[in-house]
């Protein structure tokens, strides 16, 4: 049985909405196999589509953090903690159930979509600002970036005044360029500024989510993780896919233009997107017991480490799977997860992408890279999200 000594996380060069290039074979060989962790542990690696689903299905898999091993560089030797109070993606039920059913009916579909024509004028007002301030803009910072920062504000209900300073905070966090220290007291920052939101919202409710959550059981400590997790789980994932969104589309012209040609086709190209560019690519889960899958024994306590965008490459799943088609029927990728812990704000993320993408594309017929291919400045393949860093575009006037 193939046993991998490090997890592949280089993409190939010249290719950089593909996985590295040792999934595809791996998978193909067997989608269930042996892989050594940074810290030495002796866990698991799945790259085929069914496997990462069925692990992704199966509750005897544990999300807790402190439970699992991790197989990116970097992190052997630092003990994970427990999720902090109001982290969904850390727990398992019947913590996680408690806090998902307070969020359910507030990102609803019929409740995201009512706030389409929101994100319709967020949305213009950026790319009024593009105009002005081009033509060569960095596209991250004029428009993937502020479009999902200003929803989420207005969702959690971040005074007007305080806005600034919150994205600023935001931004800081995901930044792979700062180092980890200034990462972290970004984060704290974040932190701080929730903890003082949550009274104010108590003593005084505006139309928010955050507002409506205090009339829950939920503690002022649960409330302010919610709320940072909600901003984290909302703000950084929507930014990568509009700006490597983008970058993908520029690099495949015949798509681009027709989406440009083609208003219905959003749905669609939303969700092709989302499945070749798999930007959450890497996710673990840990075996609460012993788990018998595709052949293979997990036993309790070993880690499993679940290669999403292996899975959504899967030609047993996908015709064609390396193509990027715009037109390709359905749903049915694992970007969202799979299982209890399936995106919360995934419909969210689906109304700012619909929306977003075609209104850029139709606003700059001419828009094109201002750098070579090349020269576009990605997120590392071993960061937990894949994206884009910078992205210089520009565009004909007139």
């Amino acid at each position: 049985m193939t046993h991998l000594s490090e997890l592949p996380t280089d993409r190939p060069a010249g290719c950089p909405f593909d996985p590295p290039a040792e999934l595809g074979p791996i998978r193909e060989r067997h989608p269930v196999v042996r892989l050594t962790y940074p810290d030495g542990h002796e866990g698991w690696l799945v790259t085929g589509y069914a496997q990462v689903r069925a692990v992704l299905a199966d509750q005897r898999f544990s999300s807790r953090y402190e439970l699992a091993h991790y197989p990116m560089p970097g992190l052997e030797g630092i003990e994970v903690p427990p999720a902090t109070p109001g982290d969904l993606t850390g727990v398992d039920d019947p913590e996680h159930s408690r806090y998902r059913k307070l969020l359910t009916g507030r990102f609803t579909v019929r409740r995201m979509r009512q706030l389409t024509e929101r994100v319709e004028q967020v949305t213009a007002e950026h790319l009024d600002a593009m105009a002005r301030q081009g033509p060569v803009v960095d596209l991250v910072q004029a428009f993937a970036h502020p479009v999902p920062a200003v929803m989420i504000c207005e969702l959690l209900g971040v005074p007007y005044a305080d806005r600034e300073s919150f994205q600023g905070h935001a931004a800081a966090v995901s930044d792979v360029d700062a180092a980890p220290e200034e990462r972290f007291a970004a984060y704290g920052k974040l932190q701080e500024y929730v903890a003082r939101l949550v009274p104010a919202k108590r003593a005084e409710p505006t139309d928010d989510i955050l507002s409506e959550l205090t009339t829950s059981d939920l503690t002022d400590e649960e409330l302010a993780g919610l709320a940072t997790f909600l901003l984290g789980a909302g703000l950084d994932t929507t930014a990568n896919m509009l700006a490597l969104g983008t970058f993908a589309l520029l690099q495949h012209p015949e798509q681009l233009a027709a989406l440009r040609a083609d208003p219905d086709l959003a749905d669609k190209a939303v969700e092709e997107l989302l499945r070749y560019l798999s930007i959450t690519h890497t996710g673990v889960r840990a075996a609460l017991e012993d788990v018998e899958l595709d052949g293979q024994l997990i036993k309790a306590g070993e880690s499993v480490t679940l290669s999403v965008q292996a899975g959504n490459r899967d030609p047993q799943r996908f015709a064609d799977p390396d193509t990027l088609d715009l037109s390709r029927g359905g749903p049915g990728h694992l970007t969202f997860g799979h299982g209890i812990h399936q995106c919360l704000g995934q419909q969210l993320a689906r109304v700012e992408l619909r929306v977003a993408l075609p209104a850029l594309a139709r606003r700059f017929p001419s828009l094109r890279l201002a750098v070579a291919p090349e020269d576009v400045r990605l997120r590392p393949g071993h960061q937990n999200i894949y994206g884009v860093q910078r992205l210089p575009v520009t565009w004909d006037q007139g």
